[in-house]
């Protein structure tokens, strides 16, 4: 939980790198953050008028921008510009392979500084 935490305090930092420890903690939290807002919501019956999940749109939203940048730092630690975040399939690779090691152009190596 501290590493999601640790990325929202990040909220809209787009320099640095991100390990992929970080990246896929903070992906998996949101998963599961979404679905159980999702059921909470069907089970109390909120937002059953409309057809969406107002408290999963709302958490969505709230979390979109860092989201995109913890991805655009993953980029970043395998040396690549975050734009390639915008490339799908690829990116999901992208997010899968190690980093490299040591400095690179965007920054210290993640872990080794903390």
């Amino acid at each position: 939980m501290e590493i999601y935490i640790a990325v929202l305090r990040k909220y809209a930092v787009f320099k640095g790198r991100a390990g992929r420890r970080e990246y896929w903690t903070f992906f998996l939290i949101n998963i599961v953050t979404g679905f159980a807002l999702g059921f909470v919501e069907g089970l109390i019956g909120f937002g059953r008028t409309s057809g969406s999940s107002v408290l999963a749109n709302t958490y969505t939203l709230a979390i979109l921008l860092p989201g995109i940048a913890v991805g655009v730092r993953r980029m970043h630690d395998v040396g690549k510009s975050g734009w390639y975040l915008l490339v799908p399939i690829y990116n999901l690779v992208l997010a899968g392979t190690e980093g490299e090691a040591g400095d690179n152009q965007y920054g210290p190596e993640p872990g080794a500084t903390e």
